[in-house]
């Protein structure tokens, strides 16, 4: 966030140039000759500041490739739409932007300002930084904005097929179409053994989309429970002190989120699929939505931890998630971006420690040059840390799915530690069925 900020700081002066160069540039063509001078040496002096500081912020920004990333995303809520940073490079590393630096330094000998002025000063100043550039970073930086440019018309030109691939996979099931493992009664069970903030680990079998994705475990959800049930457990006096310092006015969660974000919590009370509550906030091929705990374990093979937090940073973490509701589903894979999200994504940003040092420390790890967190490495960074002081999750129940069995029974820690290494055929090596080895 603080990167967007500068950004934008940085985007606000620049368009404030721009609408000052304008002006006077407007003025110059109307006013008469004693009036032209003074209309061109402002309107110049904020083409070459413009300019200026244009070519040393690029130039900043190309030495950390990440910021290509961020500085590109789309951030409605600070008025920054997609692709800026690419569109600001387009404008400023181009032969045209260098042609009109020409022509204007050339006008500027007809109004040049012999004064000592602060306008002087700033005006050769400036013009002195813009011919160090050119001179050298400056062609070379117009280059490289040329092949990034093609770099990313071709991405965008290949991006949908992507995402179009991606879907169809998703929704794309081989073998047994209309059952899951776990059974509607298992859910129907589990349900008073949660708590708001528990994160959900979960597997379909038989989807291609397993196919692309790392590991046994594809998909992670947030479970938010009702509004009830965060009343309940969220009445806390540390959460309500949390809440207060967001908003004094506020009396608990649920009035907190409603102020804040009206249309997610709208929808977070809407019933869901067959009338039943909204529970759980994941993000899916249509996006971060809200669903129903029915709805989201209908799975095949179904884990939950719970956050070794304190309660307010739960409702923190659930805070977040509200704020994310609606986004789009990230078929790029790519943690840096929050304009859009994928799965693990959504529960590691809302979950991220903060300047409290208070969060989870979820593991990165790169895939395809992208910083991205599978669903499994959760459960293989749980099976690491299990026992020792740096275990951030314990481990609330495993719902195991057994493809012979034609259902899903309850294993215990242990078995879902090994379920990380587990391969993705794992139902076509099963051994034999497994007993219930923890029922409630």
């Amino acid at each position: 966030m603080d990167a967007w900020r500068t950004w934008q700081a940085y985007l606000d002066h620049t368009l404030a140039l721009d609408s000052l160069g304008s002006a006077y540039a407007d003025l110059y063509e109307r006013r008469r000759k004693g009036r032209k001078r003074d209309a061109f040496r402002i309107g110049y002096a904020a083409f070459l500041a413009q300019y200026r500081h244009a070519l040393e912020f690029i130039e900043l920004a190309e030495k950390n490739p990440q910021l290509h990333v961020v500085l590109n995303e789309q951030v409605p809520e600070l008025g920054l739409p997609a692709g800026t940073y690419s569109r600001l490079k387009r404008g400023f590393l181009s032969v045209a932007r260098g042609t009109e630096f020409a022509r204007l330094s050339a006008l500027y000998t007809l109004y040049e300002d012999t004064s000592d002025s602060a306008l002087a000063r700033g005006i050769e100043e400036d013009r002195k930084a813009v011919w160090r550039a050119g001179k050298g970073t400056g062609p070379l930086l117009t280059a490289k904005n040329a092949a990034r440019v093609v770099r990313d018309m071709g991405f965008t030109a290949w991006f949908p097929v992507q995402k179009g691939v991606s879907q169809a996979m998703g929704d794309t099931k081989v073998w047994r179409s209309e059952k899951s493992l776990i059974a509607p009664r298992q859910i129907r069970r589990i349900l008073h053994r949660l708590e708001p903030g528990d994160i959900l680990l979960e597997r379909r079998e038989w989807y291609m989309s397993n196919v692309g994705l790392p590991g046994f475990w594809p998909h992670a959800a947030l479970y938010i429970g009702t509004a009830e049930q965060r009343r309940a457990y969220f009445s806390d006096p540390e959460v309500l002190e949390w809440i207060r310092g967001i908003d004094p006015e506020r009396e608990d969660l649920d009035d907190l989120l409603a102020a804040r974000y009206p249309n997610a919590s709208a929808e977070a009370a809407r019933p869901r699929e067959d009338g039943h509550a909204a529970r759980v906030i994941e993000a899916v091929g249509e996006g971060v939505i809200f669903t129903s705990l029915e709805h989201s374990a209908d799975a095949d093979s179904l884990v939950v931890l719970r956050p070794r937090l304190p309660k307010w940073a739960k409702a923190r973490a659930l805070y977040r998630a509200f704020h994310y509701s609606g986004r789009p589903y990230d078929f790029n894979f790519d943690a840096r971006t929050d304009a859009a999200l994928v799965c693990t994504e959504l529960v590691y940003k809302s979950y991220e420690a903060d300047g409290t040092g208070v969060g989870l420390r979820l593991p990165l790890i790169e895939a395809l040059g992208r910083p991205v967190t599978p669903a499994n490495e959760i459960a293989r960074m749980f099976d690491e840390q299990f026992g020792t002081e740096e275990q951030q999750l314990d481990f609330v129940l495993f719902l195991d799915g057994h493809e012979r069995k034609r259902s899903a029974v309850f294993a215990d820690v242990d078995g879902f530690r090994r379920s990380w290494r587990r391969p993705k055929w794992h139902i076509l090596v099963q051994d034999t069925p497994l007993s219930d080895l923890a029922g409630d």
